[in-house]
């Protein structure tokens, strides 16, 4: 899909096609069970991102809801729904927010323990990456040593991205301070000691 196709899309309140890179969720506890409705819905926020991996606001998504729905859907209702002040939207709502975010409308309801629907919302989100996709196709002929090496190279530059990360917020740049500077005793500009 195009940049400009990606714009388009996005303008209409749909994540294109190339949207969704992870950002945390891995971090996230596995399956649907004993979440609530305002954590599945922030998981969705945090997890399912645009192209350039920066995350939907409330007003976007909202949008796009109202209108795919034709009822009323605004910014504070979606925030009250990501934040648990609010717990039930109608079946309309909800099947919006799925269409949205590309996850079957089951994702909101699923509590059977044990069920994979975060990683696979996780995984789902990932693969609309173009950069990963295009990663995981290259990886398929690998021999398994192959993939191996790939799986350790792959932890090795996510470890110095998280380093680099660390090293950046626990030591942000000090602005700059200009030093004095001593002049040779010598020193004349035009005749005149300065």
């Amino acid at each position: 899909m195009s940049e400009t196709s990606d714009r388009s899309t996005e303008r209409a309140g749909r994540p294109p096609e190339g949207a969704g890179a992870p950002s945390g969720a891995a971090n996230s506890p596995p399956g649907g069970a004993g979440r609530s409705l305002s954590e599945r819905i922030e998981l969705l926020f945090t997890t399912v991102r645009r192209t350039d991996r920066t995350p939907y606001s409330n007003e976007e998504v909202a949008r796009a809801c109202r209108e795919s729905t034709g009822e009323s859907f605004s910014a504070t209702y979606l925030w009250q729904l990501r934040t648990g002040r609010r717990d039930n939207p109608t079946k309309r709502h909800l099947e919006a927010l799925a269409a949205f975010f590309r996850v079957p409308v089951a994702y909101f309801f699923d509590d059977a323990p044990g069920t994979p629907v975060a990683e696979e919302v996780a995984l789902l989100s990932a693969m609309r990456d173009a950069g990963v996709r295009d990663v995981a196709l290259r990886a398929v002929n690998l021999s398994p040593d192959g993939l191996g090496t790939v799986r350790d190279l792959i932890e090795s530059i996510a470890r110095r991205e998280a380093d680099s990360r660390e090293r950046i917020t626990r030591h942000p740049a000090q602005p700059y301070e200009p030093r004095p500077v001593r002049l040779p005793a010598d020193l004349r500009v035009d005749g005149v000691r300065p």
